[in-house]
């Protein structure tokens, strides 16, 4: 089993790969569109295995925990080039949606 590690570390361990193979980031444009193709793979993988369309011969071998993780280094390399740290984002992302969901949820009839 490997070691888990965080948000911080992950987008470290990201930089320190760019770095030492990938000679440098692509520039946040390309990164974007990338970023915008991997979110289509997992949409694409989604849609076969959970919706109505089917999969081709040639989808037969994908693995949607690879393509989450592919979203997951392009977003963070997204961010270590905009000089975002991740996990504060997220921590304050998670404070916000607590403030203001958290009866919202609980109290909707649909759910």
């Amino acid at each position: 089993m490997m070691n888990q590690i965080g948000i911080k570390e992950a987008q470290e361990k990201v930089d320190q790969w760019i770095k030492k193979y990938g000679v440098r980031y692509f520039n946040e444009l390309t990164n974007m569109a990338i970023l915008t193709e991997e979110v289509g793979e997992v949409a694409r993988i989604i849609s076969r295995k959970y919706g109505e369309q089917s999969f081709k011969e040639s989808d037969k071998e994908v693995d949607l925990a690879d393509e989450m993780a592919d979203v997951l280094w392009v977003l963070m390399c997204l961010a270590n080039q905009t000089g975002v740290d991740l996990n504060e984002a997220f921590q304050k992302n998670l404070e916000k949606k607590t403030e203001r969901d958290m009866y919202r949820h609980k109290n909707n009839e649909k759910l």
